[in-house]
């Protein structure tokens, strides 16, 4: 599949229209292809990038993951930004969530913190203990990586 849309760009639109849908499990499929043949920043994906961002909280876990991923790998401006931001902290707060799509959403969160450090004081409150108990070890593990690279959580 990504012989194919690396060789055949001409379909880059439509795999970006199929990720953006919800005929699954071909738009999941969709998205993570997009992932892997994307450039940094890419201006195919640039034009859609306030429709996937809107499209996140109507999607299933792993679909959610994977769209995610393509934002992270956009330059996003601040206004886009703030509402990734909003999208992913209700993500990380459900608890209850995929703990794959959570810390993919935490590390939007953390990035953001490094870009705007007024943000850095607030990763402490998000990694409470209720907030990591329904995580793997490894995960947590992950999360405290995160925490150490981020200069005002350092301990």
């Amino acid at each position: 599949m990504i012989a194919f849309l690396t060789g055949h760009p001409e379909h880059f639109d439509e795999a970006i229209a199929l990720a953006l849908g919800d005929d699954q499990p071909y738009a999941w499929r969709a998205a993570w292809l997009l992932f892997d043949c994307m450039e940094e920043n890419d201006a195919r994906v640039r034009k859609h990038v306030n429709r996937i961002i809107r499209t996140i909280p109507e999607r299933a876990d792993g679909h959610q993951r994977e769209l995610l991923k393509i934002l992270q790998r956009m330059d996003l401006s601040e206004a886009q930004e703030g509402r990734l931001f909003d999208v992913c902290m209700t993500l990380w707060e459900s608890i209850g969530g995929s703990p794959s799509n959570r810390i993919t959403a935490f590390k939007f969160i953390v990035k953001m913190a490094k870009k705007y450090p007024e943000l850095q004081n607030e990763l402490t409150a998000l990694t409470q203990d209720w907030y990591l108990d329904t995580l793997s070890p490894g995960v947590r593990h992950s999360i405290r990586k995160m925490l150490s690279d981020t200069p005002a959580c350092r301990k």
